[in-house]
């Protein structure tokens, strides 16, 4: 395609859902998950030059405190394309900055992609295939895509997006209306939207001209777009926290959804690396040298080499050890690891472990 794509990856987030492995100064998109010799963070810049041809349409945003390590990460990135953010305000402001900026300097037709840092893709050509169909319906419509993954089972993490009336093919792939966005529902409701085959898994990727989400904003969000116009960055620790999602997506009328099928993961918590790495016929996943008895279902983790983790009579747990923390939870009960680094981060005792 002649249509230049410039791709933003979103960089901010924490990962605290892999803790002790993510930390403050080496949270989860500088980290390692999949097998292979690239970071997440690396592996989705990989992933995003091919579609763009080069270094200097590709934008980053990320936090002041790990701002660095971006740099580190990712030498070849231009300065100027570095977006640093003073406090992190959740996805809305990321968005409504970067956009403003990509404005400024290419104009109200450039179309602009936002990509989390820490997503899985396991077909890299038949990614591309639908970036470029988003990229087109963004080009040719007034017109907010995402897209939407096709679920594979009755998820509960996950947000959902039902498709509406089908508005035409783009490279080849089906386009739809959004009728709704729906956050995480519960096993019926989630049952029941894949009975349909009318809803999509929320990827959190979207793709639109600048001129388009900036007007979007202006109508849904003005309490964060007007500030950052009038004021800049500057204003940052003043905006609102709020998702893209919740201050504009679900209150656009012209979101679309392109449903598709590259094989993903957003690598939430510790369970994405049993779907990632489950080898059939093995009774668990060991990133450590391990020696289990009666242990069945577990993900066994260790930074150290000569670490040696010993298990007896154990299922479906999760097992960590980084330098000098050791975790051990429940498979079930990965999404409550948050609730313990809010009674660490209240004890001084333990500050250095965040």
């Amino acid at each position: 395609m002649t249509r230049t794509l410039f791709p933003v990856i979103l960089a901010g987030g924490k990962g605290e859902r892999f803790w002790p492995l993510s930390r403050q100064n080496r949270p989860k998109q500088f980290l390692n998950l999949d097998g292979s010799n690239r970071s997440l963070l690396q592996a989705t810049a990989d992933r995003l030059l091919t579609l763009v041809g080069g270094w200097k349409n590709l934008w980053v945003i990320t936090s002041g405190q790990i701002a660095e390590g971006v740099r580190e990460q990712l030498p070849e990135l231009p300065f100027d394309n570095l977006l640093v953010e003073s406090q992190g305000r959740d996805t809305a402001a990321a968005v409504a900055w970067t956009t403003l900026e990509i404005q400024k300097r290419y104009g109200d037709e450039a179309i602009i992609g936002f990509f989390p840092a820490d997503h899985w893709i396991a077909d890299q050509e038949a990614f591309a295939r639908t970036i470029n169909a988003a990229t087109e319906l963004a080009a040719t419509q007034a017109a907010i895509v995402t897209l939407g993954i096709k679920p594979t089972f009755a998820s509960t993490g996950y947000g959902y997006i039902e498709q509406g009336e089908k508005v035409g093919n783009f490279n080849d792939l089906p386009a739809y209306h959004v009728n709704r966005f729906t956050e995480k529902p519960d096993r019926e409701t989630a049952e029941n939207f894949l009975s349909t085959r009318r809803f999509s898994w929320n990827s959190g990727m979207f793709i639109f001209r600048a001129g388009i989400v900036l007007k979007e904003l202006h109508i849904h969000a003005p309490e964060i777009i007007e500030p950052i116009e009038k004021h800049g960055s500057q204003i940052y620790p003043e905006l609102p926290k709020k998702s893209i999602d919740y201050a504009l997506m679900e209150k656009t009328d012209i979101a679309y959804v392109l449903p598709a099928e590259f094989g993903w993961d957003d690598l939430g918590d510790w369970n994405a690396i049993e779907r990632l790495l489950k080898k059939e016929g093995t009774p668990n996943v060991e990133l450590a040298t391990h020696v289990g008895l009666d242990t069945q279902g577990s993900i066994v983790y260790s930074t150290n080499e000569e670490d040696v983790i010993v298990t007896i009579g154990l299922d479906d747990v999760v097992i960590v050890r980084d330098r000098n923390v050791t975790l051990i939870v429940k498979k079930d009960r990965t999404q409550e690891i948050k609730q313990v680094l809010k009674t660490l981060q209240s004890d001084p005792r333990f500050t250095n472990l965040l």
